[in-house]
């Protein structure tokens, strides 16, 4: 085995051309986002739309939750020109461009459904650009630089967030309209457009898939044909499935638990909580370099764990400022932390032959924690009470680190495997 890399290899790994390139594809993937969510949202508002119509354009962002349905295309079809990563990521970049400034043309209560189609169309195109950035990531990056990458991805998505969120509100509001704000965002595609001219394309381990038949199954059949197939993917739910119990309702808890008002939830809960998940991604990413996968999932999911308990504590305490922040900030900061250890480790679990296909099936998988514990943690919350509430989501925590350690060779070995991969091996760019 490897040994844990020395001080300065692992600061380097930061410094890469790399990971600077995969920053801003993070930028690149989490910019559309906001655009048919919470800011097409406020645009409808803002222009006296139909709340009934306001809560059907909700339906937009159904691609993100089926994008595994397409992803085999992506890794059986290559584009002309770039190769089968660089050349999706600048097609899906230069359509959602196109899609977006398209979006600013219209006027919600002139052209409401074409406008909910065109924002359909756009959640789909990001929702491919996220399917290849995902697999170009899983593909490119060798073991010691997982989490680096997992940790800019994320900072880039967080800030793209901002910008197409929160920005683009004040810009259409004081400054900009919102037809100019839409055809600003647009431009601002060209940030990942310029990131994908720099991407090193992929070397291809092994053969890729010919036939639509092989993209479709041999994507599951190679996955489930490993030791230990199914105890994985228990994994890859179970390992944040506390964490998302004690999320889903943190705003509702804060609100109605002890008190606090709706700009100090805000201020708080959302700014310094962000603040705090980004330097928890940073900071996880930089450990992983010195750590080995294993040890990182371990350590980093026993933290977020722990951590669920201060809001336990602040539950017991009632209205308490300084308590909040210390919850707030150590909740958000090991969340990043082991956010950025589950990215490594979905990307270790990745075949190259069909990374767009598997790294989308896990991350839905991964989802369906985040999305389906909310009616069961309203229905805990009403029956126990917050303090009991926040006790269980901390015990349910404790199965995935048990399957954690009991997947420990594997798990090691999947590492191992990285070490010794052609791409491990061969001199990094940059």
């Amino acid at each position: 085995m490897a040994a844990p890399m020395p001080l300065p290899a692992y600061a380097a790994v930061f410094r890469s051309r790399k990971i600077l390139v995969l920053l801003l594809l993070g930028f690149s993937s989490g910019l559309p986002l906001a655009l048919t969510a919470g800011t097409l949202q406020a645009w409808l508002a803002a222009d006296n739309v139909d709340i009934v119509a306001i809560g059907w354009f909700a339906l937009a962002g159904q691609p993100y939750t089926y994008k595994f349905l397409w992803a085999p295309l992506m890794d059986r079809y290559t584009p002309p020109f770039l190769g089968r990563r660089r050349g999706w990521l600048l097609v899906t970049q230069l359509l959602l461009a196109a899609a977006i400034a398209f979006m600013g043309t219209l006027t919600p209560r002139d052209a409401t459904w074409l406008l909910g189609a065109v924002a359909l169309a756009v959640a789909f195109l990001s929702a491919s650009q996220d399917i290849v950035f995902d697999a170009l990531r899983a593909d490119w990056l060798e073991r010691e630089e997982r989490g680096a990458g997992a940790a800019v991805s994320v900072l880039g998505y967080r800030i793209a967030m901002l910008v197409s969120g929160a920005g683009a509100l004040v810009l259409a509001d004081q400054w900009l309209g919102w037809a100019a704000t839409y055809w600003l965002i647009a431009a601002l595609m060209g940030v990942g457009m310029l990131a994908t001219w720099f991407v090193v394309e992929p070397e291809r381990k092994g053969a890729t898939p010919k036939t639509l038949d092989e993209a479709l199954i041999r994507p599951f059949g190679d996955f489930l044909a490993r030791e230990g197939a199914l105890a994985l993917l228990a994994l890859v739910v179970l390992y944040k499935l506390g964490d998302a119990f004690a999320g889903n309702l943190t705003t509702a808890f804060l609100l109605r638990g002890p008190g606090f008002s709706l700009t100090e939830i805000g201020a708080i809960n959302k700014g310094f909580g962000l603040a705090a998940t980004i330097a928890g991604a940073l900071a996880g990413g930089a450990l992983m370099a010195k750590m080995r996968l294993y040890r990182a999932l371990l350590l980093f999911g026993a933290l977020q764990a722990v951590t669920n308990l201060g809001f336990l504590l602040l539950s017991m305490a009632g209205k308490s400022y300084a308590l909040m922040v210390a919850v707030i900030g150590l909740e958000n900061l090991c969340g990043g932390m082991g956010t950025a250890a589950y990215v490594a480790l979905l990307m270790a679990l990745c075949d190259q032959r069909y990374s767009a296909t598997q790294y989308a099936l896990l991350s839905a998988l991964s989802a369906v924690g985040r999305v389906y514990v909310g009616p069961a943690a309203g229905y805990l919350v009403s029956a126990l009470g917050w303090t009991q509430f926040f006790l269980f989501s901390f015990l349910i925590a404790l199965p995935g680190l048990a399957l954690l350690a009991w997947l420990r060779a594997r798990i090691e070995a999947l590492d191992l495997a990285s070490d010794q991969s052609p791409i491990a091996s061969r001199p990094r760019p940059g």
